[in-house]
């Protein structure tokens, strides 16, 4: 899953070299994914009104679905 969105995020941003995706599982069933972002990019991984973080929240839930686990994305400023 820390694949999945960072591809995504490197084909959104200006500066992919800037991307870093870290996972780390408190719980057995629970994945949290950090997504730090580089000042100038966060604009365009957030969306307009959330639109773009919301849409990739999506899809990370659908894929951790299958595996029968929940997952939790934040965006953070590098």
């Amino acid at each position: 899953m820390k694949e999945f969105i960072e591809f995504i995020a490197k084909h959104l941003v200006d500066n992919p070299d800037g991307i870093i995706v870290e996972e780390k599982t408190p719980e057995e069933s629970k994945i949290v994914i950090l997504l730090k972002v580089e000042h100038t990019d966060i604009g365009k991984v957030i969306g307009k009104k959330g639109k773009t973080a919301k849409a990739m929240r999506t899809l990370l839930t659908a894929v951790s679905a299958k595996e029968g686990k929940k997952s939790v994305l934040d965006i953070v400023l590098q």
